[in-house]
């Protein structure tokens, strides 16, 4: 099975690409699905759709450094100018989280809304569009799974990144036609993701008085969900001891997480709607 679709259509001579799209209906799905939680449950928040959009930028800024980061030596010292190649792929989805805070904080200081009242609605929608990024992963090839022989492996073809990493070990030749047999660990994540956000998103309008109880859970879910994740990954991953740097980042997420909630059931311990 060859699933590689890193290049969907042209529009002229601009190629349309799976990565880019896949990362633009996530953003407008997610957008759309806040905006409607909010009116759900009657929040007036000011420059909502602006807000939306900064963490866009920034989630995407972030995650593009951290990528650049762990990959410099392998794939960025001998081509700098690839760096903005985020269309391409490569993107590391902790480094967007982090970066994510920036415009959330400066939102929060300048209308003086509570952090919490637009991290949740943030934190109910955003894996949403981690799902649809995912499905951009699988289609350009990146993030992929380690060898398998199971019935769902892949075989991704020749110029992939799964068939760079496997001619520079020496697996298959420079002129095997497409990669060896690998885990779809990208569609693993995307729908795992999905089922972040489905339970999320019907959380969040009896729950979202309990300011912090949403991000925090999100953030226990999904470090859970990558921390297994990160098992059956086969691209080049930085090493923390036994650990992926992404899992010692899920470790510190799930701690950070049911700090949210502890929070939350303290301050609103009987919190309804």
């Amino acid at each position: 099975m060859n699933p590689m679709h890193s290049i969907l259509f042209h529009i002229g001579p601009i190629p349309i690409r799976a990565y880019g799209l896949c990362m633009a209906v996530g953003f407008l799905c997610s957008w759309q699905l806040a905006l409607y939680l909010c009116k759900k449950t009657k929040q007036t928040l000011p420059d909502l759709t602006s807000l939306l959009t900064w963490i866009m930028f920034s989630a995407v800024l972030g995650a593009r450094l951290a990528y650049v980061i762990e990959h410099w030596q392998a794939e960025f010292a001998h081509n700098p100018l690839a760096i903005v190649r985020i269309d391409q792929g490569g993107l590391m989805f902790y480094g967007g989280l982090i970066a994510a805070f920036i415009p959330l904080l400066a939102y929060t200081w300048f209308f003086k809304v509570p952090f919490f009242v637009i991290g949740d609605l943030a934190a109910s929608v955003i894996a949403l569009g981690h799902a649809f990024g995912r499905l951009g992963c699988f289609m350009h090839g990146c993030c992929f799974g380690k060898l398998s022989t199971c019935a769902c492996a892949v075989s991704f073809p020749q110029g992939s990144p799964a068939w760079y990493e496997q001619v520079n070990a020496g697996l298959i030749s420079a002129t095997a036609p497409s990669s060896l047999p690998v885990l779809p660990s990208q569609l693993v994540e995307s729908g795992g993701n999905l089922v972040v956000f489905l339970i999320l998103f019907f959380l969040y309008p009896s729950q979202h008085h309990k300011r912090g109880f949403i991000s925090g859970l999100y953030l226990i879910l999904y470090a859970i969900l990558r921390f297994n994740v990160e098992y059956l990954r086969g691209d080049p991953r930085y090493a923390v001891g036994p650990l992926s740097i992404s899992q010692t980042i899920s470790i510190g997420m799930v701690l950070l997480g049911l700090t949210f909630i502890l929070l939350a059931q303290i301050k609103h311990p009987k919190a309804t709607p």
